[in-house]
């Protein structure tokens, strides 16, 4: 791999000694990763489970290497939302914030959903999660990542982090901010990413990311906890960013995650006296099996107020039952969905939604989507939707195709064709949810035996 001059000089400053070990970790192969999905099933069954070949990460407790012969992303149980792919030091950042069911949480750089897929399954479909990302095309693979995962206590929002600062002053318990950066990690696993940092390096992101940090730290509830994480090993963008903000907010302290035996201190320097790096964390190739990552916990004082969201443009919101069509209210109690048991319905235009109780009073902003898509609301007749599949257990629905992931028409299922299946005959004629193993890959309509293919379109497999 042809590194930058001006790359090397620096790895070569930073870790002396250690450098020539470094150099070496690029002629060795990448690490591929893939991290369970324990909303929908637990580490013992998907192991039961999976056909690949699989080892942990040893600092997740639900991260795997798998071999690169394994399709992974080919096999239907990664339509049926049970894992996520994922670069193994990338799991390091959601695994150390410690999330608990019930709490508010924000990822404020979220897209493509790696982190924001982890942080949700750890809610337990409690409490709520703002998943946001600047960039809307970026936001809109992020929310299909959360549907695929069945989360359903997810705000997916495409705003700047100083807009969402208006709203959100001291509201949420938990943030993590995976701040874009260089990307000097990444290099071994997308050497296209060289070009970028020769573009614009560390001098360019470090700015972006103070502002970033900054304004999360705004949002952050007295009490509460931040992660701040990059994929680059510049201090610069790192321990100085930590340093300035650290000045700003006297009210904010580093503390130490959990560590693990290959995590290494930050960058010690004279000019950074705030800083105790001793409690930061670097992950680096030459010293385990993943690309490069940094990441800080930080904790805000308990003392000061907190702010519920400005509601002044907050959507008006509907009762459980009572005020939707029949049609819809008449497919939706067929559910058995602990969900339903709180939160409100809403319909927006022809959509009909269920949002968790917690985010009943969300301010107007630019959303994706806001809670759990239930289905859409058509002539005399409702529709469910994919999310509404992806959030359901085989139990969840009277009317059930279960399929092993090795049955021809699982993969006919998943490239939308017509079925004609035996199991098909002892279903009712209407909806039906198809599930793979027990776990819900979408919907049918069974007429007569005959399952016609209601998979969502933009979902199939090629």
């Amino acid at each position: 791999m042809n590194l930058p001059s001006a790359f090397t000089k620096q790895m070569a400053a930073l870790l002396g000694a250690e450098y020539q070990d470094f150099l070496n970790c690029y002629t060795r192969e990448k690490k591929q990763g893939l991290r369970v999905n324990t909303a929908k099933i637990s580490v013992e069954e998907f192991l039961a489970l999976t056909p690949f070949r699989l080892s942990p990460v040893p600092w997740t407790d639900n991260g795997f290497y798998y071999q690169e012969a394994d399709k992974v992303t080919k096999h239907p149980h990664y339509y049926a939302g049970l894992y996520y792919i994922q670069e193994p030091s990338a799991m390091v950042p959601a695994s150390r914030l410690p999330i608990k069911p019930g709490e508010r949480v924000l990822d404020l750089c979220a897209a493509p959903g790696g982190k924001s897929t982890e942080l949700g399954a750890r809610l337990k479909g409690s409490g709520i999660l703002v998943s946001n990302d600047v960039s809307v095309s970026r936001a809109r693979a992020l929310l299909k990542n959360m549907e695929l995962f069945g989360i359903p206590n997810s705000f997916v929002t495409g705003e700047t982090p100083e807009k969402l600062m208006q709203y959100f002053n001291g509201y949420f318990d938990k943030i993590l901010v995976d701040a874009p950066c260089s990307g000097e990690g990444m290099f071994r696993k997308d050497p296209g990413l060289i070009k970028s940092w020769e573009e614009r390096g560390p001098e360019y992101y470090a700015p972006i990311q103070s502002k970033i940090l900054s304004c999360a730290l705004s949002m952050l509830k007295p009490g509460g906890e931040l992660l701040y994480s990059t994929c680059t090993f510049s201090p610069e963008e790192n321990e100085a960013v930590l340093n300035e903000v650290l000045q700003e907010y006297p009210q904010i302290r580093l503390i130490t995650p959990k560590r693990y035996e290959g995590f290494a201190g930050g960058i010690f320097s004279g000019q950074w006296e705030n800083l105790d790096v001793e409690k930061c964390v670097r992950i680096w190739p030459h010293k385990m099996e993943g690309e490069g990552h940094f990441t800080a916990l930080m904790k805000k004082d308990a003392s000061e107020k907190t702010q519920e969201p400005d509601q002044t443009k907050a959507e008006k919101k509907t009762a459980l039952w009572g005020r939707i069509p029949k049609e819809a209210e008449a497919f939706l109690r067929m559910l058995d969905f602990p969900l339903f048991q709180s939160g409100s319905l809403v319909q927006k235009q022809d959509n009909l939604f269920w949002l968790p109780k917690q985010g009943q009073n969300m301010p107007k902003l630019r959303y994706l989507r806001t809670g759990l898509l239930l289905g859409i609301l058509k002539k005399e007749r409702f529709e469910p939707s994919q999310p509404l599949a992806m959030a359901l257990t085989k139990d969840s629905f009277p009317n059930v195709v279960d399929l092993p992931w090795d049955h021809p028409g699982i993969l006919r299922y998943l490239k939308g064709e017509t079925l004609d299946l035996e199991e098909t005959d002892r279903c009712r004629n209407g909806w039906i949810l198809v599930c793979c193993d027990g776990y819900s890959l979408g919907w049918g309509k069974c007429i007569n035996g005959t399952l016609k293919n209601k998979y969502y379109p933009g979902w199939r497999m090629q």
